[in-house]
């Protein structure tokens, strides 16, 4: 029912395993404010017609009696807090614990690197490990990341601008950081939204259910040109996703490397 209102109102896609629960949480919220909304413009348009002017021509300073509308409001904090505590909370503990961080080799392990106004995807290469950064080493001309390359895990790491590649069906963790200002990587059909904070490395995770490519947005005001930083995220099928991982050049030139 809820992926049918969003295609009726034309709402983004839900293209990742946690983005349901996250969508089935907003559609109860929105269910829940419909109602509110209905019953309160019917509760205000009755109020209005019982007692025009016309009708009631003396004002009565007693006031309403019962203690219908206390209830009433006690109603809507319940369920509220149902909403709250129920639903919302665990669902933020769930997608923020630590320890459900997915590990293994079937992790894809990503840096999403900001500078205004670009996006930098830094990929683990075939070691699955990314190599160290640092901002000592960032070159406009050669190393724009900053990547050390006596690491040993740097020999094989790649980069992908404006571009997020990422396979259908494998879990997903993006550390994203900054160059420069505070940015905003928001995949909106993945459900996922972490600032990019200058010297900090912060994860996020996700597993696509679904191919296909959207815009991502930078969710934080960067700058004269924050409207131009465009980039894109495109879910491939995994031996799709294999073939182009696979032909992907090192980043750091072997001249560099030790």
């Amino acid at each position: 029912m809820i992926e049918w209102l969003n295609k009726v109102f034309g709402l983004h896609d839900v293209a990742s395993v946690h983005g349901h629960e996250v969508d089935h949480l907003l559609g109860l919220v929105h269910w829940f404010m419909l109602v509110l909304f209905v019953f309160w413009t019917a509760f205000l348009i009755t109020v209005i017609w019982r007692f025009r002017r016309k009708k009631n021509p003396k004002a009565s300073y007693a006031g309403m009696t019962s203690h219908f509308s206390t209830h009433l409001e006690i109603g809507v904090i319940i369920v509220e807090v149902v909403l709250l505590m129920g639903f919302a909370f665990p669902l933020w503990a769930k997608r923020s614990e630590r320890n459900l961080r997915p590990t293994g080799d079937n992790v894809v392990n990503i840096r999403a690197v900001a500078e205004q106004f670009r996006w930098t995807f830094h990929y683990a290469g075939a070691d699955k490990k990314l190599g160290l950064t640092s901002y000592e080493r960032i070159n406009a001309g050669s190393n724009t990341l900053g990547l050390v390359a006596e690491d040993p895990n740097a020999a094989d790491d790649f980069v992908s601008i404006n571009q997020l590649i990422l396979p259908k069906g494998r879990p997903v963790v993006i550390q994203v950081t900054s160059k420069d200002v505070v940015h905003g990587l928001y995949i909106e059909p993945m459900f996922v939204q972490q600032d990019a904070v200058p010297g900090a490395e912060i994860p996020m995770w996700f597993i696509p259910e679904k191919t296909g490519e959207w815009n991502i947005v930078c969710a934080q005001l960067c700058g004269t040109g924050h409207a131009t930083m465009v980039s894109y995220v495109e879910v491939k099928e995994a031996k799709d996703f294999d073939q182009w991982y696979q032909s992907q050049q090192p980043y750091l030139p072997k001249k560099q490397l030790p």
